[in-house]
């Protein structure tokens, strides 16, 4: 009783004559209860110096540590219509086997025969390459034997050219031998006719020299004819050299352009050839595409197009898979605050759902069910639960994760970080500070080490 009001009850009745007053009222319960509060209080006060681990919790689920062990999707890269189903779900498949197959929906393809009638016109166009080649080296031919004789006219042309200007030389000298002579008959006439007026010559005699002096004079005007005829064939050489070195460059030239002609068909030809081959390896492998094969060993998990005739388009997933032989780990979420006191190699306990476990936070030796993780990624980018993603893979100093795990299934992941008293970790909840600012000796030794 509180004794609150000033109408004391106790003093106007008397409880002695009560059993359970008798009970109640004893001093040695007050004794021994004094006691149990006096030991009460001392374990309490005593467990308030006891170490509290201070950890980070998060919650996640199982996944795998490598990107290519993740359940997948299987797609086809081209559109297409369901033909059979070599698979039901469930089946386990290695790598390369045929899950289904599809047929072409596209109208540009639907020549059963398309890859051989593109083989033959790949052969038709090589031919035609083939014949455009040997075109060109017959112009290249016919241009070299062209340049040869062209090389042969202008020598003869200059020969004849030397020869008209040696002839030339010859007849100018003949040429003067000539007005020498007419010279030297000149005057023989002018003394004959001087001795014939002196009576020392006959008239004939002067005569003579008269008819000698009208030779001479005849034989000069012919040979400056052949002088000048000589000079003219000079010309007519000259002429002929340029004629020659003209009619030769022109039909070089004629040649040269029917040549580029040729490889100009001949390298279109070639290109042609190039995307006829393109496109057959294309067609080969596009009918390589038309069996839907298995990427690794795995299990079928679910058909996401069925039926039979059922089309679909480029890119849209068809089957999934789960990958066999995969490697577990733990993606779990932290929040922002805790982000700083992760690091990599750091210790993890996890509690996987399905398991039974006795959970003790701050004191993970007394713990049961849990088991040892260490973290491997540290995502540094926000994610949309507005927490940051971290990797956990298997301990090897701990003991082996449950065979039984499925990617998917829950968990619960527990950080250990420094030792506390506990009366610090309660004084820092009820004040909602973080918790202490954690290093990793190893992190610890390599900045001494910078130092």
């Amino acid at each position: 009783m509180l004794n609150i009001s000033h109408n004391k009850l106790n003093e106007k009745v008397s409880l002695s004559g009560y059993t359970s007053a008798q009970k109640v009222f004893h001093k040695r319960h007050h004794k021994h209860f004094n006691r149990f509060l006096l030991a009460f209080a001392l374990i309490g006060l005593i467990s308030l110096f006891l170490p509290w681990t201070q950890n980070i919790s998060g919650k996640g689920y199982l996944t795998t540590l490598k990107p290519d062990q993740r359940p997948q999707s299987i797609q086809s890269p081209i559109p297409g219509r369901i033909e059979q189903w070599y698979v039901q779900e469930g089946d386990y498949v290695k790598k390369g086997d045929t899950i289904l197959h599809i047929s072409e929906v596209k109208n540009e393809y639907f020549d059963p025969n398309l890859v051989e009638r593109t083989g033959q016109q790949i052969r038709a166009k090589t031919a035609s390459v083939s014949s455009y080649e040997g075109k060109v080296k017959a112009l290249q031919n016919q241009i070299s034997a062209l340049r040869n004789e062209r090389i042969l006219k202008l020598r003869q042309a200059r020969n004849k050219l030397m020869q008209s200007g040696l002839k030339v030389q010859s007849d100018s000298i003949d040429l003067e031998a000539a007005e020498t002579n007419i010279k030297i008959a000149l005057r023989q006439y002018d003394r004959m006719v001087q001795l014939q007026a002196e009576g020392l010559k006959a008239i004939t005699d002067v005569e003579d020299k008269r008819l000698k002096l009208q030779e001479t004079q005849a034989k000069l005007i012919s040979q400056e004819n052949k002088l000048l005829a000589s000079r003219n064939e000079v010309i007519n050489a000259q002429v002929e050299i340029n004629r020659v070195q003209n009619e030769y460059t022109n039909k070089v030239a004629k040649a040269e352009s029917e040549m580029y002609t040729a490889q100009s068909s001949q390298f279109d030809s070639e290109a042609q050839v190039t995307k006829l081959e393109n496109e057959f390896t294309n067609y080969s492998i596009r009918n390589e595409l038309y069996y839907i094969r298995a990427p690794q060993n795995g299990y079928i998990n679910k058909a996401l197009q069925g039926g039979i005739g059922e089309t679909f388009k480029a890119g849209d997933a068809l089957v999934g898979i789960m990958p066999a032989d995969i490697d577990m780990a733990v993606e779990s979420f932290v929040e922002p605050l805790d982000l700083p006191l992760l690091h990599l190699g750091e210790k993890v306990r996890i509690q996987f759902d399905g398991w039974p476990a006795i959970v003790f936070s701050g004191w993970p030796n007394l713990s049961y069910g849990t088991y040892g993780g260490k973290v491997v990624a540290i995502e540094t980018f926000i994610s949309k639960n507005g927490k940051y993603r971290i990797l956990i893979a298997p301990d090897p100093d701990d003991q082996m994760w449950p065979e039984a795990l499925r990617v998917g299934s829950g968990a619960t992941t527990i950080a250990l970080l420094q030792d506390v008293p506990i009366w610090y970790e309660m004084w820092r909840q009820l004040n909602g500070f973080p918790q202490n600012y954690y290093q990793p000796d190893t992190v610890i030794a390599k900045s001494k080490k910078k130092e």
